[in-house]
């Protein structure tokens, strides 16, 4: 019960912010009213006694852990909210499935293959209605189809369509808890089993938040939050306490795990609020507030740009198209051919050769395990699009600094590459947005320019600081400020 009336006051606090900001009204005492509140908390239609709970692999992986998950459902339930709780197949079981569909054959049919990875979260979803049942609960079981997510007929990476949560609506009128295998659908034209690619039990998780009107979605899983930098490369990163959608956004595509992407373009997209935090203890996470376009704390001051995280990737590769023609109808051509492979281009670069040629060379980055895609579609359009030859290099990683303000800041810029400098690093590619400053590095450095940026934007405790270099303190051009309970920094 106290977890949740500190969550229910920590919403009335932000709501508060939010509100007094835009509108210049009175804060909000008590009861949050989610019909006079702008987008940042909710919007009308909104119940606030609907919360929707998704369990990853690690909470679900063994009895144990449904048993723990049942035990908080079941809590949740009890002090007063309607539940719908999505769950993830068990630890590794669809890494297993896939193994399993690649020794019967090298390439499974599409269809037939999310036939066979939808079973992993119909097992979790049927031994947590089980466990929930031991405990005197009334519960009722769904599929992605039953639950109403309707998709595309994109199998392996469906998108989805249309949210019909009717279902869901009268079981829990009926008293009941929902519980629903995440990470599938039902095609809108074929009416086949589909998947939403990984992450897909996020997705499945906001999307039914938004079509229920549910006060928030809660995405439990084995850490207590968003950190400034991965715990297992800095382990005194700190965890932040409440993030804007639109960070949260650059966090994932910059590489950080915690949530699914398509999942927090979904939130920001329809108002919900998101609470990452642990299956495993009772602490509060991190909330994730769609619109909260500024941080409110008591250190921010005038237009200081505000760095929250450092982030890697380093299952990336770098693929180069050398001597193509050099303008912009041939490169149009070469990135349509890869979209319709259905490849993730991250970065590119275009370096023309000397005028005499008239030929460049273009770079791009990509996930990978997409490599063998992009070689077999580019050589494919060889003869059409006129290049010389390819080259790859799967010894990359892409190392991020994610924030507001980036752009604008000469400082963030010139302080990001001054400490890949003295870490000795030469990044390959760089990109910079307003929230995301990245750059493409060897891949043994990866680990190198985390720290490096961790120590040069104050994201690391002074004592680490110090150890990683006794004049940090004093050689740092940037004059950090901490940024009050959101773990963030700023800096002029």
């Amino acid at each position: 019960m106290n977890n949740f009336k500190r969550l229910d006051e920590a919403i009335v606090r932000m709501a508060n912010d939010a509100f007094a900001q835009q509108h210049s009204a009175p804060t909000i005492d008590g009861p949050l009213p989610l019909d006079i509140l702008p987008p940042a908390v909710g919007t009308a239609g909104h119940s606030k006694n609907v919360i929707v709970q998704k369990y990853g692999g690690s909470s679900v992986a063994d009895a144990a852990g449904i048993r723990r998950v049942a035990q908080r459902v079941a809590e949740t339930q009890a002090s007063g909210h309607q539940v719908v709780a999505v769950v993830s197949a068990m630890g590794d079981a669809t890494d297993d499935l896939l193994d399993l569909a690649a020794s019967v054959s090298p390439h499974p049919p599409a269809r037939e293959l999310d036939t066979l990875l939808t079973t992993g979260e119909l097992v979790s979803a049927a031994l947590l209605a089980i466990a929930l049942a031991d405990l005197g609960a009334d519960v009722r079981t769904f599929t992605g189809s039953a639950a109403g997510l309707i998709t595309d007929d994109f199998h392996g990476k469906a998108r989805i369509v249309d949210v019909d949560p009717r279902r869901i609506r009268a079981c829990l009128k009926n008293g009941q808890i929902a519980v629903v295998a995440g990470f599938q659908g039902r095609s809108r034209k074929g009416k086949t089993v589909t998947t939403l690619g990984r992450g897909g039990s996020d997705l499945t998780a906001v999307a039914l938040a938004a079509a229920l009107g549910a006060s928030v979605c809660e995405v439990y899983t084995d850490v207590d939050g968003i950190y400034t930098a991965d715990p297992r490369i800095v382990p005194n990163a700190r965890k932040i306490d409440v993030l804007a959608s639109e960070e949260m956004l650059e966090f994932a595509a910059s590489g950080a795990k915690v949530l699914h992407l398509r999942c927090i373009e979904y939130a920001r997209r329809f108002g919900v609020p998101i609470h990452v935090r642990s299956s495993f203890a009772q602490k509060q996470g991190t909330m994730i507030l769609p619109s909260l376009d500024q941080h409110h704390s008591e250190a921010q001051a005038g237009e200081q740009t505000l760095v929250s995280n450092v982030a890697s990737v380093n299952s990336a590769a770098q693929v180069t198209v050398a001597g193509i023609p050099d303008c912009s109808r041939t490169a149009a051509r070469l990135l349509q051919d890869l979209a319709a492979a259905g490849l993730s281009i991250e970065m590119l670069a275009q370096n023309p050769r000397d005028a005499s040629t008239e030929l460049a060379d273009i770079t791009f980055t990509l996930p990978s395990a997409e490599v063998p895609a992009a070689i077999a579609a580019l050589d494919a359009a060889q003869s059409r699009i006129g290049f010389e030859a390819l080259h790859h290099n799967d010894e990359v990683g892409k190392v991020s600094l994610t924030g507001l303000g980036m752009r604008s800041s000469p400082t963030a810029f010139s302080t990001f590459f001054q400490a890949l400098a003295d870490a000795g690093i030469s990044p390959e590619i760089i990109s910079i947005s307003e929230l995301c400053i990245a750059a493409v590095t060897p891949a043994n450095q990866l680990a190198d320019a985390v720290r490096a940026l961790q120590i040069a934007f104050g994201l690391t405790p002074p004592e680490e600081e110090v150890a990683a270099d006794p004049h940090a303190r004093h050689t740092s051009p940037v004059r950090v400020q901490a940024a009050a309970s959101t773990g963030q920094r700023e800096f002029p």
